[in-house]
C-alpha cells in the first residue's frame, strides 16, 4: 500500500479513537461509532492497532459484537436511548424552526427504534472476546 494512504488511514484511526475516548466523558458525543470507524481505518493502515482496539477491555466487546453479528449490548442500547431522549428534549425546547424540529425529532426517533431492534450479543462462558447469537 502506498505509504501516504497508509498514513492517512492511521491518522483517521487515531483521530476516531481519540474522539471515541472523548465520547466516554462528554454527553451527546458518541463513542461506538468512532470506535468502529477507528477499527475500520486501522484495519487498512495498522492491523496491530485494529487488533489492540478489538482486544481493549472497555471498547473491544462492543466493537467485536457489532463486527461479528451486528449486535448492540443492552447497556449501550440504554445509554443511546437516554442520550437520544435528552437530545430530543433539547431540540424541542431550543429549536424554533418547526419543520427542522419535526425532521430532527423524527430522525432521532427512527434511529432509536433501529437501535432497540438490533440483537443483543450473548457472551460465551469464559470467553470475553467471542459472541454468539441465541
Amino acid at each position: 500500500m502506498h505509504s501516504l494512504r497508509r498514513a492517512l488511514y492511521i491518522a483517521l484511526a487515531w483521530v476516531s479513537f481519540g474522539l471515541g475516548v472523548i465520547g466516554v466523558f462528554v454527553p451527546l458525543m458518541p463513542t461506538t461509532c468512532f470506535m468502529l470507524l477507528a477499527v475500520w481505518a486501522a484495519s487498512r493502515g495498522s492491523p496491530s492497532f485494529a487488533r489492540w482496539i478489538r482486544e481493549h477491555p472497555r471498547f473491544g466487546p462492543t466493537v467485536v459484537a457489532w463486527e461479528g453479528e451486528r449486535a448492540i449490548p443492552r447497556h449501550a442500547k440504554w445509554l443511546a436511548g437516554a442520550m437520544l431522549a435528552f437530545s430530543i428534549l433539547v431540540l424541542l425546547f431550543t429549536l424554533s424552526v418547526v419543520w427542522l424540529k419535526v425532521l430532527l425529532v423524527s430522525g432521532l426517533t427512527l434511529l432509536g427504534l433501529w437501535i432497540v431492534t438490533r440483537p443483543e450479543p450473548v457472551r460465551l462462558a469464559g470467553d470475553s472476546a467471542r459472541f454468539v447469537r441465541r
